[in-house]
């Protein structure tokens, strides 16, 4: 790409040589990046990261959670029922039992990679 002048101190920028309007048209739309805003943000908590980590190996419910957690039922219950609310996490009753597993496998994709990309340098 072909810049003709940053900005800098205050000075005013020419812009580049860039598609602008072919670029405008392929950008996300608003409620894709809220959406997309609304996953980065749960997974900036670490409790709601731990419940995924946990939930990567395998299907648990909410006392293996908070066991795993060390922290209260409750508590991991909201966590859980705010990551379901984003389809982050899913749910499967058996009998009285509640069972949480990752939605779906872009989910544990996006953890993953994220993973690998803190520690790649």
């Amino acid at each position: 790409m072909d810049i003709i002048r940053f900005e800098q101190s205050g000075e005013n920028c020419t812009h580049s040589n860039a598609p602008l309007h072919e670029i405008k048209q392929e950008m996300i739309n608003d409620r894709s990046a809220s959406r997309l805003a609304e996953l980065f943000k749960a997974i900036g908590d670490p409790t709601r990261v731990k419940l995924i980590g946990a939930l990567l190996r395998q299907e648990l419910c909410v006392h293996d959670l908070s066991v795993l957690l060390d922290m209260g039922q409750s508590a991991v219950s909201h966590q859980l029922r705010y990551l379901r609310n984003i389809r982050m996490v899913k749910r499967r009753k058996s009998g009285k039992m509640v069972y949480y597993s990752l939605d779906d496998t872009h989910i544990e994709q996006i953890f993953i990679q994220t993973l690998q990309h803190l520690e790649h340098e």
